[in-house]
């Protein structure tokens, strides 16, 4: 099995600071908005080849789709739907040789509010937690919690449990880590991202789910669509996004340590233990990315 093509996902949106006060204009929070999301990829194969794909919107946001445009290939393929543990929507096919372009699109409501911040969110005693949160507590592929257990206590250990001490983790990791999108490498780990302190959004993320699980707090990776509503011009070439829900105050809250201020219009695809659990392709064979266009823009 050969996963390929986990574009480094990315808004390479600049931030000042991380101050929870620059988050988006005041006026624009009250408003509900439409937003149009959709992308266009074209892949080369060489020989037919199994492809799983993770692109659908994710279950969760169903019920705010106005307009769906549902996967669609040229040239056309057979495609067959499921559900993965993690409750998200994959795509089976066989690639033929030659090139195939591979499209979505959706239009859905949303609230127009910004990332929800709840100061007060307490963390729970991992006896307390419920059995579905357990295994985001756990190392995986690209969050090596056994490696950075001491590290993270050492810099976090002496913090006030709850919202305030997950704030300080993404603030560290902002702070931390280079973001620059020509060194983004689809091995690099959590421990390679803190030796290195340079990565993209992916990196952001696993590195400060890594540090959350060490200190005994649910953490999950999560992709999907973020534009720049609610942001001054100019704005980054579209692209997917990583940012990560974490469980405390008895409920799944959003952190993006990369963007590092509460944003409106993210737009759930898919959420596991980390981006090996959310890659946009896995084939089964060789392949090439030949082209890459993602959108998000409010109507």
């Amino acid at each position: 099995m050969t996963p390929t093509l986990d574009v480094p996902v990315e808004k390479d949106v600049p931030v000042e600071n991380a101050e929870w006060e620059l988050g988006p204009p005041a006026q624009s929070l009250s408003r509900g908005v439409t937003i149009r999301c959709g992308f266009e990829l074209v892949y080369q194969f060489y020989q037919p080849t199994p492809l799983i794909l993770t692109l659908d919107v994710h279950p969760t946001r169903e019920g705010d789709i106005i307009s769906l445009d549902r996967l669609r290939t040229d040239p056309w393929i057979p495609i067959s739907v499921y559900r993965d543990e993690f409750d998200n929507c994959c795509s089976r096919l066989i690639a033929p040789p030659g090139p195939l372009r591979i499209t979505n699109g959706v239009i859905l409501r949303d609230s127009g509010l910004p990332d929800p911040v709840v100061l007060d969110a307490c963390e729970h005693p991992v006896e307390n937690l419920p059995q579905d949160a357990l295994r985001f507590l756990l190392g995986s592929r690209y969050c090596e919690t056994d490696l950075l257990s001491q590290v993270a206590w050492n810099l976090f250990g002496h913090l006030a449990p709850g919202w305030g001490r997950v704030q300080a983790i993404c603030d560290y990791v902002h702070n931390h880590i280079y973001f620059d999108y020509q060194q983004a490498r689809s091995t690099r780990t959590a421990l390679q991202v803190y030796q290195e302190r340079v990565g993209v959004c992916r990196d952001f993320t696993h590195l400060a789910i890594s540090f959350l699980r060490c200190m005994n707090i649910p953490a999950r990776y999560c992709t999907g669509y973020l534009g720049d509503i609610g942001l001054p011009p100019p704005y980054a070439p579209g692209d997917f996004a990583a940012w990560m829900e974490v469980y405390i105050g008895g409920a799944w809250h959003t952190f993006d340590p990369r963007n590092n201020v509460p944003r409106i219009g993210r737009v759930l695809i898919a959420r596991g233990r980390d981006a090996a659990d959310v890659a946009i392709s896995t084939a089964f064979g060789p392949t090439g990315l030949q082209s890459f266009k993602v959108w998000s823009d409010e109507i």
